[in-house]
């Protein structure tokens, strides 16, 4: 199997652990065939992002132990989906970027400066 690459062309980074996340559940934001949400981007979640996200239809916010989720708080890092952040710029509440941990497939959807202007770890 080849290792993921991030949107700065290296070897892609964790995004979380604690909590774990990704859409296979291995702290990192990697994709599949499976993946329709294209759960590719690590963002460190803001306050006014996770209020927007649920006014979105998408709480993560409410613990659901059922799905061993404790809910996210201001300060966590999450691997969003691609479309729901790009939701997020058009409104000007776009939660910010770990580059390192967002995954290359996200530069078919947004550009490396866009990405770059937003990013935690400015290369």
């Amino acid at each position: 199997m080849q290792a993921s690459i991030n949107v700065l062309g290296q070897p892609l980074l964790s995004c979380s652990m604690q909590p774990l996340i990704g859409f296979f559940r291995d702290g990192c934001c990697n994709t599949g065939h499976d993946d329709t949400g294209r759960h590719t981007v690590c963002v460190q979640v803001t306050q006014t992002f996770l209020n927007f996200s649920t006014a979105q239809g998408n709480d993560l916010v409410t613990p659901r132990p059922e799905y061993g989720f404790s809910g996210l708080e201001p300060g966590n890092f999450w691997c969003l989906c691609a479309g729901r952040w790009i939701e997020a710029l058009l409104e000007g509440v776009a939660a910010p970027i770990r580059l390192a941990a967002t995954h290359e497939d996200v530069l078919e959807l947004v550009s490396l400066e866009t990405l770059v202007a937003h990013a935690l770890d400015r290369p």
